[in-house]
């Protein structure tokens, strides 16, 4: 990859360092860096990781004087399913490097790609391109989707296709109350409706205690909520929202057969829309979609939402080249899963999502 360099820039010192984003000494990574970034490239995310599967964080950034000017966060996924490996980062739909200069994004991503071959990784992800990455082939690429809320509802409304708006209007008048919550008992009623709808998709769900550190340092200090629809007296459609300044994702989402019927999660997406343009959001980020479910695709199309690529970059040490690979979401084991009683389900959850990363 060659990157242009800005000789002006280029004759202040620059310091690359290589720091642990839960460790004072790395305090200034992340979202709090100036750098912008996701509710992902905080430290709030890296607790949940973690906490959950005991990843071992090694975040990348290049510093001139008391700033940070790129910044490359990192999880070390180590198991014997996978080998030793670099993620940047596990279970997020994108975590693009930050950072405005070239020089100094190639700067953390080569002492990103030192480090690896220093640690014996098989292999680096970056969930997301940037300068440097425009003559690199992608691994894998996905749809994204973002929408612009705005303080006008109404309009806001107006811009829906037609089957979504009737849907909404089907889901109020179907005896459906909501709530918004970042408790733990709002996580635990979402986990029951995901544990359904992984299996439907042919898919385990992610353990509990996934959950359960995300309600303890995402949703518990106001960093998310979970937004619940429910009829007579049980929740059947939930969504999980995270959230980082002015932009929101759209991370989980759920139901079971009743809140189908209902088309309870149009309901929840617009409710959620509506309270966290309320509170000053202006973005909702929908996530990744597979570039094969068109059905997902168009769902998100259908709420007015702006669409863009997606692209993963991988580095494999053992060829010392980037390489590409097919979305392992899909195929024979999606049958499997679908036929798996619920708790078998959820232990192979358990087993494999530390892997999988």
């Amino acid at each position: 990859m060659n990157f242009p360099v800005d000789e002006k820039r280029a004759a202040s010192p620059l310091s690359i360092q290589t720091v642990h984003p839960l460790l004072p000494a790395g305090g200034m990574t992340g979202a709090g860096s100036g750098l912008g970034g996701s509710c992902f490239h905080g430290a709030a995310w890296a607790k949940v990781l973690v906490g959950t599967y005991g990843f071992r964080p090694v975040y990348f950034q290049a510093v001139r004087g008391d700033r940070i000017e790129a910044l490359l966060p990192c999880m070390e996924v180590s198991g014997w399913l996978t080998g030793r490996r670099g993620v940047s980062l596990p279970f997020t739909d994108h975590c693009r490097s930050l950072g405005s200069g070239a020089a100094e994004l190639q700067a953390v991503y080569a002492e990103a790609l030192r480090h690896g071959k220093k640690r014996g990784w098989k292999s680096l992800e970056c969930r997301g391109g940037g300068a440097g990455f425009e003559d690199v082939r992608p691994s894998i690429s996905f749809y994204g989707h973002l929408l612009e809320l705005g303080p006008d509802s109404d309009g806001l409304f107006a811009g829906f296709e037609g089957s979504v708006r009737r849907a909404i209007r089907k889901a109020r008048n179907s005896g459906l109350t909501l709530d918004v919550s970042g408790e733990l008992s709002a996580v635990e009623d979402y986990y029951g409706l995901h544990c359904q709808t992984r299996r439907r998709h042919g898919l385990p769900p992610q353990p509990f205690r996934f959950f359960r550190e995300l309600q303890r340092h995402v949703l518990g200090p106001g960093l998310g909520w979970v937004v619940s629809a429910r009829w007579g007296g049980r929740s059947v459609a939930s969504a999980i929202f995270l959230v980082h300044g002015e932009e929101a994702v759209y991370k989980f989402g759920a139901s079971d057969a009743a809140g189908r019927e209902r088309c309870a999660n149009h309901l929840v997406m617009w409710h959620a829309m509506e309270w966290l343009a309320g509170r000053g959001v202006k973005r909702l980020d929908f996530g990744r979609s597979p570039e094969a479910n068109e059905g997902l695709r168009r769902y998100k199309l259908g709420w007015g939402a702006e669409e863009e690529r997606l692209n993963y970059y991988k580095y494999d040490f053992r060829s010392r080249r980037h390489v590409t690979e097919q979305d392992a979401a899909f195929g024979w084991h999606n049958r499997v899963f679908q036929r798996l009683p619920l708790g078998v389900a959820r232990l192979a959850g358990e087993l494999l999502y530390r892997h999988w990363a």
